[in-house]
């Protein structure tokens, strides 16, 4: 590991492929319930929105955030990707959801069991793999963070050996071909299933598809020891990048997963107030000087 003052804290954010914005807010913030905690660009694409939603406060473990990029074709789940991005929810919860799916007229699977969990299936528009699982006590029927991941693998052992060798999970738990693993005290936002598939081809990153999975690290400190840490096991580590709310690493785990190492700090505050929080179309420092170019490529969307 990257040392016993080095830790991952669990899921930061999942980062999708979307591809109409407006359905896609629509549909996290009407039917979901989430918060869009931001609305800003892509920072390698500006003519792109990166539309983040989560809670309230938009606190790590609660993020999902989207690419959408109009009128691109869908792409395929597999081998090497994120394959499901899970919520949890309250236990008494699992009804209400149930007749809610139903109402808006989603197909869904479930409720089934898995580890002892009632667990509820279905898709966004664009094809994206949800659930939620209802594993929390807490009053209410909303979302409470993320669940857990699942990763799709050929293979699932050299993944295994670098979560558990090096990430700091452990695995908690088997069922058929899935793996289980867990940080800390196994609580939300703190799991990861591996299921191993070796008759499944390898997926396709386009809409309705997971582009990289973000885990949290405290700071700055710790993340730069976890770049040195996967430097010396021969990953291609990126340089640390400034996310404006957070900072970034990236590489790509044995399965072709993309991974992120994103630090807590300074959070979706440090350019909004909390009060209003993905009203306005937020830019980093370096594209404030052409807004009025990228104000006019992003299509008009309606936060309500």
């Amino acid at each position: 590991m990257a040392g016993a003052d080095a830790r991952i804290l669990g899921i930061h954010h999942v980062t999708a492929i979307a591809s109409d914005p407006q359905a896609n807010i629509d549909f996290y913030t009407k039917f979901m319930g989430l918060r869009l905690v931001k609305k800003t660009v892509n920072f390698d694409d500006p003519g792109t929105y990166h539309l983040y939603y989560g809670d309230s406060q938009g606190r790590p473990g609660t993020i999902l955030t989207f690419f959408p990029w109009p009128g691109v074709r869908r792409g395929r789940h597999g081998n090497g990707q994120v394959t499901v991005t899970s919520f949890a929810i309250p236990r008494e919860a699992i009804g209400a959801w149930v007749e809610k799916l139903s109402k808006a007229d989603i197909d869904f699977t479930g409720p089934t069991m898995r580890f002892g969990e009632e667990v509820l299936a279905f898709a966004d528009p664009d094809g994206l793999k949800l659930e939620l699982i209802a594993s929390i006590d807490h009053p209410g029927d909303a979302i409470h963070s993320f669940h857990s991941a699942t990763i799709m693998e050929e293979g699932y052992e050299r993944t295994a050996r670098l979560l558990r060798e090096t990430m700091g999970f452990h695995l908690v738990g088997q069922e058929g071909n899935r793996f289980r693993f867990a940080v800390e005290d196994w609580g939300p936002a703190q799991v990861v299933d591996v299921l191993c598939s070796p008759d499944t081809a390898r997926g396709i990153v386009s809409a309705g598809t997971v582009h990289h999975i973000a885990w949290r690290t405290p700071d700055a400190g710790q993340q730069l020891r976890w770049r040195d840490t996967l430097i010396g096991l021969d990953y291609d580590v990126s340089p640390v990048m400034d996310r404006n709310y957070f900072e970034s690493i990236y590489f790509r785990e044995p399965g072709g997963v993309l991974f992120e190492i994103a630090t807590d700090p300074p959070g979706f505050t440090v350019d909004e107030p909390l009060e209003s929080l993905g009203r306005s179309l937020k830019l980093p420092p370096q594209y404030e000087a052409i807004r009025s170019r990228i104000e006019k490529a992003l299509p008009p969307v309606f936060t309500g």
